[in-house]
């Protein structure tokens, strides 16, 4: 609300309150201004009496300064909307929360990214509760201290999080990326770039739901659905960014690392927008699949398609590995020395490294003749259906010195000890064993009661 618009109506309301109710001069406290008037023009965080609160009209009627005061006019007071003004107390206490104040009085900042979010929390994470326009000013309240917000490729951004305050009273959190501060004393606020139809961010849920979204590659979602998580491939964090926060989107999966900048996310069709300025096309299949579409190098488009997990990539990881030290575990627990009579002595450790002695008959078939016989476990291997009810699990042993030196093999573990069957590659697909060789390899261990 402008004050200067409905000033004259609001001043003869004003004079009849207080002739009929003597209340004019009775003060509620004393304030901060937080948002600088244009009629007359005060600047943000002057001290001013507060006489009356309108709860109904939602404003504040406040005293104007003497060197604020229209010496042709006997209005002496005005009204402000009551998200622009801060109620303090007594005139010694506003003083000093102006003091306070004083570092942000001045500062403003306008938008340069359509669709900007403030949100509830100085963290990217956080419940957006505002949605700027490009070219929309803001005040500026507070330095806040948060989650640093994240580039596309995964580095902080410079910037920082400042608490807000919008023209029509939303306050929250914004990151300074892309907003453009400036300092502001007297006269309108006028944007550089004035927001138009064009650049209006009108309500689109479908978007917000959207924006609200981490979104994974399709393959991330065969892993949760089949319960196979590859810590390899999970842990790129592969996923398309809409860049909400740098006006950057980026696709980042295996073969394509792309980044698009852009200056709008517009509608482009039933459930469908473009990202003005750059070639990507985005539409959302279902509340938890998008299609994403974008030109390669050629001028073909190329689309791919994203997932919402039902559960954070993080902790997808957290409990894959502890799956993984849970069969470790029964391993170690169950021995966690073994002895065979043709395959030597192997010792698990509890920190997942392995020694194994007398190996010689595995040489060089399928372990190179030059490794030393020790390494790391890696319980890295899952198993197709039809072998979950005759073993316990498939794991990979690294041998120390050689990358290449590895034996994968499923398990199966029992009173007396445990059988290893070896899976070659060609047995494997995908992290997953599934059938057997030809002409199977299997050791057995017994449980080795001495101490190793």
């Amino acid at each position: 609300m402008r004050t200067g618009k409905k000033f004259l109506l609001f001043s003869v309301f004003l004079i009849l309150a207080c002739v009929v109710l003597s209340a004019c001069s009775s003060r509620l406290g004393w304030g901060v201004l937080l948002w600088s008037t244009e009629d007359p023009s005060i600047p943000s965080g002057t001290v001013l009496p507060v006489y009356i609160r309108s709860n109904i009209n939602k404003v504040w009627v406040v005293g104007i300064p003497d060197n604020y005061l229209d010496k042709k006019s006997s209005i002496n007071k005005m009204e402000i909307p009551l998200s622009r003004f801060e109620l303090v107390g007594s005139r010694a206490k506003a003083h000093k929360r102006a003091e306070a104040f004083s570092r942000y009085a001045r500062t403003y900042a306008e938008n340069m990214q359509d669709g900007l979010p403030i949100r509830d929390n100085p963290d990217n994470n956080a419940r957006r509760v505002y949605r700027l326009r490009t070219g929309e000013i803001i005040k500026i309240l507070s330095l806040a201290q948060g989650i640093p917000a994240i580039s596309t490729t995964g580095e902080p951004l410079p910037g920082d999080w400042y608490r807000v305050l919008t023209e029509d009273g939303s306050t929250g959190y914004c990151f300074s990326y892309r907003l453009k501060i400036f300092e502001h004393n007297s006269g309108p606020l006028v944007a550089s770039a004035p927001a138009s139809p064009e650049n209006s961010a009108d309500p689109d849920p479908d978007l917000d739901m959207l924006m609200s979204k981490t979104w994974s590659p399709e393959l991330y979602a065969a892993m949760v659905n089949y319960k196979k998580i590859n810590l390899e491939e999970m842990s790129y964090h592969w996923r398309f960014d809409p860049g909400q926060e740098t006006g950057i989107a980026r696709v980042y999966v295996p073969g394509f690392d792309l980044s698009f900048s852009y200056t709008a996310i517009r509608p482009d069709g039933q459930r469908a927008w473009r990202f003005e300025g750059s070639s990507l096309l985005m539409q959302m299949r279902s509340e938890t699949t998008i299609a994403v579409q974008f030109a390669e190098g050629g001028g073909s488009m190329k689309t791919l398609l994203f997932v919402a997990l039902p559960i954070a990539v993080d902790d997808l990881v957290m409990q894959e590995n502890a799956r993984r030290e849970r069969l470790y575990n029964a391993i170690y627990s169950q021995g966690p020395v073994f002895t065979s009579n043709n395959f030597g002595t192997i010792a698990f450790k509890e920190d997942g490294s392995f020694v194994w002695r007398g190996f010689d008959l595995l040489i060089p078939r399928f372990i190179p003749e030059s490794v030393e016989g020790n390494g790391t476990v890696s319980m890295d291997l899952f198993l197709d259906s039809e072998f979950e009810s005759r073993y316990s699990g498939a794991f990979t042993l690294h041998f120390a010195g050689n990358e290449t030196a590895i034996l994968r093999c499923m398990y199966a573990l029992d009173n007396q000890g445990f059988r290893i069957e070896v899976a070659p590659e060609s047995t494997i697909e995908n992290f997953t064993v599934v059938h057997r060789a030809a002409s199977p390899m299997v050791l057995y261990f017994f449980k080795d009661v001495l101490l190793w």
